[in-house]
């Protein structure tokens, strides 16, 4: 006949505490069913789930742990399980798991308080909360803002409630409080990403391609109103972009070669996509803009995939119309559905990123769908949405600490492999 124990010890953190207290375990041969570990600020929390013979009372086992921890200046408590409570923390582990990921220039308790209380509402359970972002010194300017973003990620258990019930809370806490907070299912497709595909206008670069050569040919403020207008889903992407086309007819190509060759790439989109091409990502621009000006950000940022709108000419000027098919919402996502299915991965493995209305489709059916300063229909249907960072922002939700990051770019910087430094 055995019980549970519950183990927790606690008390100033340094090397070999673990062990010695396992160490005491393992000569009365008992069976750990569970064990949980965090440091915060050199302050250990160390909890072991026993099984334990009834008799090893009487060996000692309590006594011997409860000995160690003086002698290691630790407190520790002993607090029994009862059957009833230990089936359930059984049967608890078939919930679902989700991550809820917190992004801002800083981490309030404000924003924890907000977030934790719609948690709670919704019926989950807090198992963990670890901090991505990189620690910072005090004595640096701007000490309450993380030079690239804060993020604290909170990992919860219970059974699935309504999600999107509980993103709609978010997205009006982000709105009142200037932070991001994205909610995903904590399954095999979140931590086996393998594809991004971004949208290229005001996502990857900083404007509107379009809007850049309109204002080159004198017709600025008409093709910006038009643009603004499909963003928003007031009117049709493809029809909007004819509208817009038309406008440009007898442009000379020169005009372009100049706009193309000084693109404003987003902060944080090169950091993006050279880590995640590290990490075996394969990298596509599914784009309403232009061919030409993708391909120019395909040779400098390691592009794998670009699909876009190719623009016609006519003795080197703009006829006004494009050739082929216009890549629209629909046909953004169908080209990533095509994509994955050429590299042989599921949807739900791929990442897409955008902020125009046309952008939703290929968001709705992505595994991790992110809406990127985006206007605020698309922050509402979309499943999560970046608007107080920059692209690099991506790789918190991916789980990736800063810590991690740091020691790989050194790594990079260095000239060591993953494969040397293994």
């Amino acid at each position: 006949m055995s019980e549970v124990v519950l183990i927790t010890i606690s008390g100033q953190d340094r090397a070999g505490l673990t062990s010695a207290l396992t160490g005491i375990l393992a000569s009365y041969d008992i069976n750990v069913l569970d064990i949980g570990q965090s440091v915060i600020h050199e302050s250990l929390s160390l909890g072991f789930l026993i099984e334990s013979p009834v008799e090893a009372r009487s060996c000692s086992v309590f006594k011997d742990i409860l000995f160690k921890a003086h002698e290691l200046n630790l407190n520790a408590r002993f607090i029994p399980i009862t059957k009833e409570e230990y089936q359930h923390w059984v049967d608890a582990q078939g919930q679902a798991k989700h991550i809820v990921t917190l992004l801002g220039s800083q981490i309030t308790a404000k924003h924890l308080s907000r977030v934790t209380e719609v948690v709670t509402e919704h019926g989950f359970n807090i198992e963990q909360i670890s901090r991505l972002s990189g620690r910072l010194s005090l004595t640096q300017q701007g000490q309450s803002a993380h030079p690239r973003g804060a993020s604290v990620q909170l990992s919860l258990s219970g059974d699935v409630q309504d999600i999107p019930a509980m993103h709609a809370k978010f997205l009006h806490i982000s709105q009142q409080l200037d932070l991001d907070v994205a909610v995903q299912e904590d399954n095999l497709y979140r931590r086996s990403r393998r594809l991004v595909c971004f949208d290229m206008d005001s996502t990857l670069i900083q404007v509107e391609v379009i809007d850049e050569l309109a204002k080159a040919a004198g017709v600025g403020d008409q093709v910006a109103a038009i643009t603004e207008s499909a963003m928003r889903g007031e009117i049709d992407f493809s029809e909007s972009f004819r509208q817009r086309m038309a406008l440009l007819k007898g442009m000379d190509e020169s005009v372009l070669k100049g706009i193309a060759e000084n693109l404003p790439i987003t902060e944080g989109a090169a950091r993006l996509i050279s880590h995640l091409r590290h990490f075996g990502y394969k990298v596509a621009i599914l784009s309403g803009g232009f061919t030409y000006f993708a391909n120019f950000l395909k040779e400098k940022l390691g592009v794998d995939y670009v699909y876009a709108n190719q623009l016609d000419f006519e003795n080197g000027k703009l006829t006004g119309k494009v050739k082929g098919e216009i890549v629209d919402g629909q046909m953004k996502a169908k080209l990533l559905t095509q994509i994955a299915e050429q590299e042989g991965i599921s949807t739900e493995q791929v990442i897409a990123v955008g902020d125009g209305a046309n952008d939703l489709p290929m968001l709705a059916i992505a595994g991790l769908g992110i809406a990127f300063h985006a206007k605020p229909v698309v922050k509402e249907q979309a499943k999560h949405s970046i608007a107080n960072l920059g692209l690099d922002a991506i790789l918190y939700l991916l789980g990736i600490r800063d810590r991690e990051l740091t020691e790989l770019e050194c790594r990079k910087n260095n000239g060591i492999t993953t494969k040397e430094a293994g």
